[in-house]
């Protein structure tokens, strides 16, 4: 991701004032540009980067701030750019790897306005909204609403109803998706290309739906993570080709490696059912128990199928811990 300083959004695809019923800039003020450092030896460092930029939404006056996860996963250091062009550090509070939202804690006075949470469930495919990045209108978008539909990412991660948006955001990571209320939908996670009309290929935001966090916020607040059972991870990275489950790559030290799997292995079932479909394959891990418990799984290799039980883990017992200052 570049900075702020070396790109702006097209004048044509900004926001106007005049096209929307709250005031514009003042909610674009609670989203902060966010920059984290991450130690190289972290689990995360080799597929996310030790440098991580993007952006965040103010949500509480004493300086929670929003964003997603993986911008501050296992992050030794935080700082926070305002509008103004002030830096404040601040320091990780939550990750939550079912939704993929991530809590920062400032730690200085931010002074800038906060944006209420709204109802992501109540927006509806075509309507208009603002993808907002740090640094107001130069940094926003002006779009709508393309899909609200299910989202399963290689990453050991599914997301019911997510929101898709059109035209992208160039810097997605932790922008605001703010409604026609001027309120907070959503935060984004990534960018998307997809065939549209005519053959054309369109790039999307993925957003996460706020809708996910109030639930959950009380219990980031005060534990760190909500206060449930972990989903059993195999540290994994998958993907589907036609109708099979293709294993592309595996996490260091995880649980997938030290069980022997391979990158190239074909999964064709989970506990002696079948798996065709990504979202398909991780829910099925998932309604086996909690972390720990162990995974059947029945791989295809090099002309040959045969099955592997794969001990479970805590994804989170793999990170590194935040550091607080």
């Amino acid at each position: 991701m570049v900075s702020e300083g070396e790109w702006r959004v097209p004048a044509a695809a900004r926001p106007k004032p005049e096209n929307y019923g709250y005031d514009l800039d003042a909610a674009l003020a609670s989203v902060v540009g966010l920059r984290a450092m991450i130690p190289s030896d972290a689990l995360t460092a080799q597929t996310l980067g030790v440098e991580r930029a993007g952006n965040g939404v103010l949500i509480r006056k004493d300086g929670v701030v929003l964003t997603i996860g993986y911008l501050i996963t296992e992050a030794e250091s935080i700082w926070m750019t305002l509008l103004d062009g002030r830096a404040v550090p601040g320091h990780v509070l939550a990750y939550d790897q079912e939704s993929g939202f991530g809590l920062v804690q400032a730690l200085e006075h931010l002074d800038v306005p906060t944006l209420s949470i709204g109802r992501s469930s109540d927006i509806a495919v075509g309507e208009a909204v603002v993808v907002a990045g740090a640094g107001g209108r130069s940094h926003s978008v002006a779009a709508q609403i393309a899909a609200k539909q299910e989202f399963a990412g290689y990453w050991e991660y599914v997301l019911d109803e997510a929101i898709f948006t059109a035209p992208a955001h160039p810097n997605w990571g932790g922008t605001a998706l703010i409604g026609p209320e001027g309120d907070l939908l959503g935060v984004g996670s990534l960018q998307l290309e997809q065939t549209g009309e005519r053959g054309r290929s369109e790039h999307l935001n993925m957003i996460v739906p706020i809708d996910l966090l109030p639930p959950i916020l009380d219990d980031l607040l005060t534990f760190g993570r909500p206060n449930r059972p972990a989903r059993p991870w195999l540290g994994l990275y998958a993907t589907e080709i036609e109708d099979k489950i293709a294993i592309v790559g595996l996490a260091e030290r995880g649980p997938a490696q030290c069980a022997d799997l391979h990158a190239g292995d074909i999964v064709l079932a989970v506990a002696g059912a079948p798996v065709h479909k990504l979202s398909e394959f991780f829910r099925r891990i998932w309604s086996l128990g909690k972390a720990g418990i162990d995974v059947p799984l029945t791989i295809y290799r090099d002309g040959r199928t045969f099955d592997l039980r794969v001990p479970s883990g805590d994804r989170n017992r793999f990170l590194k811990r935040p550091r607080l200052h």
